[in-house]
């Protein structure tokens, strides 16, 4: 049965909401705060997990007491950790300030997951083969990534390449990849000028039809499109008040990539993404946040 295979960072989050998110050198008062699961490949292997796919993650955990917790969610919700390698140090840490609009700002400390090596892509996809889905993200190294990704290439596994956060390695990564993801500001730092919103789909297909290659973009409250060399197609998203936007995209990726897995028509994949992305908002959190699918289903068949 073809998979999914997710190479990438796995996190503890440490998040505190405040009314407003501080500036520069200023003191907020916080109102609130709670760790839970995180780091965008696990997110998104949770996500995938949740929308129904077979889903084996692949990465690392320290030696800390914050490890066990990391994995907590994953392990509850069935994603295969046979390929989590644990290391001496700590496991990767995000902390996270979340303000009264859902809006967030992210500090992540890598610790394990900066220990992923080109060496570790080869052992941990071994089991890659034609047909499955390789996921990916660029908070670990960029060589075990582009490992990963060239990998996948040689073994006729689809790759898809969340070009989050934005590295000086991003345009070479996006290369090798089949898929790519990105939000607003990250797809105008790939194509490194400004670019405004109403603007993005057309630049979208431009970029897929030169790269020969497929893009999705989120665009937050205006929903999502994805251009492929041959067509563009846009998903509108729900209408919410968003409590929190941590996660949200790692949501849209994980329920795309088992849309594309289940070969799903493109319009109808990406109008699963962008509900369940939309979903995500409502509860803090990420990976707390990741709704089942029956509850994308019934939020798409209103």
């Amino acid at each position: 049965m073809a998979q999914i295979l997710v190479f990438g960072s796995i996190n503890l989050d440490l998040i505190a909401t405040t009314v407003r998110l501080p500036a520069p050198g200023e003191t907020v008062r916080g109102s609130g705060f709670a760790t839970a699961p995180g780091g965008k490949g696990a997110n998104q292997a949770l996500a995938a997990c949740r929308a129904g796919a077979a889903v084996s993650m692949c990465g690392a955990v320290g030696g800390d007491d914050f490890a066990n917790q990391a994995l907590a969610l994953l392990q509850a919700g069935g994603v295969d950790l046979e390929r989590v390698r644990r290391v001496e140090g700590p496991t990767g840490i995000a902390i996270i300030l979340v303000d009264g609009n859902g809006e967030n700002v992210i500090t992540i400390i890598a610790g394990a997951n900066g220990t992923l090596s080109a060496a570790d892509a080869e052992v941990m996809l071994s089991g890659l083969a034609d047909g499955d889905l390789l996921v990916c993200q660029e908070e670990i190294p960029a060589d075990a990534v582009a490992a990963a990704l060239d990998l996948a290439r040689g073994r006729g596994a689809r790759s898809m390449l969340n070009i989050a956060p934005v590295i000086p390695e991003t345009s070479q990564l996006a290369a090798k990849a089949d898929i790519i993801v990105a939000n607003e500001t990250e797809f105008a730092r790939l194509l490194e000028r400004d670019i405004a919103i109403e603007a993005i789909p057309d630049a979208a297909s431009a970029f897929a039809r030169q790269e020969n290659k497929w893009i999705a973009v989120t665009l937050g409250a205006d929903g999502a499109v994805l251009a492929t060399p041959k067509a563009l197609h846009r998903a509108p998203s729900l209408a919410i008040t968003p409590i929190d936007t941590v996660g949200a995209g790692d949501t849209f990726c994980g329920y795309l990539a088992t849309a594309l897995l289940e070969a799903r028509p493109v319009d109808e994949a990406l109008g699963i993404a962008t509900v369940a992305g939309a979903l995500a908002c409502l509860k803090p959190g990420a990976q707390p946040a990741i709704p089942m699918r029956a509850a994308v289903n019934q939020a798409r068949s209103r």
